[in-house]
């Protein structure tokens, strides 16, 4: 595994940030954007029969424990996909997989009917580099919740349309080509094919249809477009508040663990999103494990300190706010204390990382566990400052 060493930098190594020149549009252009009619009744009918056709069948048929798992094995395979290979494989580029692995991404992700790698990659990528734009985000969070969450799709806006000039390095991987060229055929064959295939060797072909088929396809479709409403809308921002990404765990569990969405933002080249040993990330336990087995290579993760300093910072531009809310009600004593005790928190967040940058500008001539000590050092300083600011938020809260 690999390591950014870019300190309180927002991460600008992946992909994303390929620079490609703007493009101009305006609010009429949206105004004028014609309905993408495919999209509309695909959406409309594949709903229409999950809510109806797959219940019905229940009451009147049953469904097979093969078919229920079905659904389970299924979903978790295109989720994986989607969330593994599309994203965090293509679109960042946070590490390598072997052919096999490519291949298995490809097949599952055209299950889940996101369009191809290609055109999620490209998308993506403009959604990170230009997010919360109106203009340009294809799905600016500022345009609210049902924009963001399908609302882009259903028709054809200027900021979804790309030349693909920010994906030159998947035009590379003959997967993703191929997958490209022969889109809808593979569509029709995973999505139809596959579970019918499927519901026959296993005894009961309508059953998996409806629910490794039909159902699973929705179902995986909301979880995906939670990451763009719900992980902008609800949660925290312990990393960076440049833009609306939010962290919440429990959107992690409506998403595949996409949910710890304002870390991913501010360091889209790691490949974990929950970097907590205890975070639910599906994709990060997989993509480790590949690692162990030699089919995944070249694992970036932005380094702990890295870390613990945005999340400081983040700490103390929040005491700023709510030391400012509290002017009106504060003496000018006891203003000027808060604030110079705040002011050296900061100095003292500054004299640490300075002593971690000088033993990691060293750490050739230093032996690994001398680098290792010192940054081990440099993170309980941290910690503890964190501590410390927690009490002073709270004598700012009690302050008169």
């Amino acid at each position: 595994m690999t390591d950014s060493w870019n300190v309180g930098a927002t991460d600008s190594s992946s992909p994303a940030a390929s620079a490609a020149p703007p493009r101009a549009f305006t609010e009429e252009d949206f105004r004028r954007a014609p309905p993408l009619w495919v999209n509309i009744w695909l959406f409309a009918l594949t709903f229409l029969g999950a809510v109806t056709v797959v219940p019905w069948y229940g009451i009147v048929h049953g469904y097979s424990t093969a078919a229920w798992m079905s659904l389970v094995v299924l979903m978790g395979a295109t989720g994986l996909a989607i969330s593994g290979g599309y994203h965090r494989l293509w679109s960042h580029g946070t590490y390598d997989a072997h052919w096999t692995v490519r291949l298995v991404y490809m097949i599952f992700g055209t299950m889940s009917l996101e369009s191809s790698i290609l055109t999620w990659s490209t998308g993506h990528r403009d959604h990170h580099r230009y997010v919360d734009d109106n203009l340009r985000d294809p799905y600016s969070a500022k345009r609210g919740f049902w924009f963001s969450h399908m609302g882009w799709m259903l028709r054809d806006y200027p900021s979804a349309r790309s030349d693909r000039s920010n994906v030159k390095d998947i035009l590379r991987d003959p997967i993703a080509v191929f997958q490209d060229r022969h889109y809808v055929p593979l569509v029709l064959a995973t999505n139809i094919g596959l579970p019918l295939l499927l519901g026959w060797a296993l005894g009961d072909v309508w059953g998996v249809f409806l629910l490794g088929g039909l159902l699973r396809l929705v179902l995986n479709h909301h979880a995906t477009f939670f990451i763009n409403s719900l992980a902008h809308t609800v949660g925290s921002q312990p990393y960076t508040d440049a833009n609306t990404a939010r962290d919440s765990t429990l959107i992690a569990l409506l998403t595949y663990g996409e949910g710890y969405h304002n870390y991913h933002h501010r360091y889209a080249s790691d490949y974990r999103n929950g970097v907590r040993w205890w975070h639910f990330d599906p994709a990060k336990w997989l993509i480790f494990v590949l690692s162990r087995v030699g089919l995944a290579y070249g694992l970036k993760r932005i380094p702990d300190v890295t870390i613990q300093h945005a999340r400081l910072e983040m700490q103390c531009k929040r005491l700023e706010r709510k030391l400012a809310l509290r002017m009106p009600v504060l003496t000018a004593g006891t203003l000027e204390r808060l604030r110079a005790r705040l002011k050296q928190e900061h100095e003292d967040l500054m004299a640490t990382l300075d002593q971690w940058r000088q033993a990691r500008e060293r750490w050739y001539d230093l032996k690994r566990e001398e680098f290792q000590r010192q940054t081990a050092l440099t993170l309980a300083l941290m910690r503890e400052q964190h501590r410390r600011l927690q009490g002073l938020s709270v004598q700012i809260g009690q302050a008169a």
